[in-house]
């Protein structure tokens, strides 16, 4: 099997760095990508080398809009070529409707949704240069489809990314390039406040699969939907989060949502 070639963004912990290594074992050389996090992403570079592929590191500011498409066109030449996108890097921001601040907004917005906007576009663009029929994933959320309280950036940022991905993937389908979005529910990773390492330890009976899920969890999915022959299946958002939305629909039943993304 040829090698193929995938940039993950914001590859420096929890869900992107699992990505990343969760496609290095399936043969994929990686671009990493990250914000400021630079021993982070070393450490994912390692993991990739140690499956035996190579990885290259490039800064990503999603608030810098120039340093994104930078970064996409240097590790593409870098890897020499570009298969696979994931949309990855993002932030999130607890902020009251009425406290929120232009600029807290205009950062949380920039960053989720701008963001994926931009390394999109540029993927998209050496995809469509080099007629690669490629894959992008997008990160979102299952905020995406629920309000979560005090997160009004954040959830409407992840609103953004899921019709952001069916616009993509109506545009990019005549060159063959599938777009698709995963929307975790709570994930054990550092910007949820919790390590994968004590998911066995926290008990969530609010959720039906009775825990939060855990990175690789969202990777595997990820690598799915970047499979060569997941290839009837574009301009959706696949919900990954052990039954949390089903709850909506009991009632009475107060939850308390989180996600990573």
């Amino acid at each position: 099997m040829s090698t193929r070639f995938a940039i993950v963004t914001g590859a420096g912990s929890g869900i992107g760095k699992a990505t990343a290594q969760v496609l290095a074992e399936r043969g994929y050389d990686v671009g990493l990508t990250y914000g400021k996090n630079v021993d982070g992403v070393e450490r994912t570079a390692e993991a990739v080398r140690a499956q035996g592929q190579r990885a290259f590191v490039a800064q990503m500011q999603l608030e810098a809009p120039d340093s994104v498409g930078r970064a996409i066109d240097q590790l593409s030449n870098e890897l020499g070529g570009l298969d696979a996108l994931v949309n990855n890097a993002g932030l999130l921001d607890f902020q009251s409707f009425l406290d929120l601040s232009l600029d807290r907004w205009r950062r949380v917005i920039d960053c989720n949704l701008t963001g994926t906007f931009l390394a999109g576009q540029a993927a998209a663009r050496r995809m469509v240069a080099n007629s690669t029929a490629g894959r992008i994933v997008n990160v979102s959320s299952v905020h995406e489809m629920v309000p979560l309280l005090h997160a009004t950036a954040y959830c409407s940022s992840k609103a953004g990314i899921g019709l952001l991905t069916k616009c993509m993937a109506l545009e990019l389908a005549p060159y063959g390039i599938l777009v698709t979005a995963i929307a975790p529910g709570e994930t054990a990773t550092a910007m949820s406040g919790a390590p994968d390492e004590s998911v066995a330890d926290r008990k969530r009976p609010e959720i039906p699969a009775g825990r939060p899920g855990m990175s690789r969890e969202m990777a595997v999915t990820i690598a799915y939907l970047l499979d060569p022959e997941a290839s009837y299946t574009t301009g959706t958002t696949l919900v990954v989060d052990g039954g949390l939305l089903l709850m909506a629909a009991i009632p009475n039943q107060r939850t308390r949502m989180a996600s990573s993304h």
